[in-house]
């Protein structure tokens, strides 16, 4: 099908810059982020993820995730498994 329609719509310009390094890595472009994200709209028949207002733990937990405080690593699946005593 050929694609002829134009989008246009206005971003900030760091979040566009990050979202389009974040394309880059995952190696596609902002063009077939887009067609994906409508292609999934129209399966779903609504948007492809959850649109909710956060409570306060899980916002909090945000902003100390962003500060880079409270994280976790491990060497592998298995490990945090162990760990969380699964």
């Amino acid at each position: 099908m050929a694609k002829t329609a134009m989008i246009r719509a206005r971003t900030n310009e760091r979040l566009k810059t990050q979202v389009e390094d974040i394309f880059t890595r995952l190696g596609m472009t902002s063009s077939e982020a887009i067609n994906l994200f409508y292609h999934q709209v129209r399966l779903r028949k609504g948007l492809p993820f959850a649109v909710e207002i956060p409570n306060t733990a899980t916002r909090v937990t945000f902003e100390r995730s962003d500060r880079g405080e409270d994280i976790h690593t491990h060497a592998s699946a298995g490990a945090m498994f162990r760990k969380l005593g699964i």
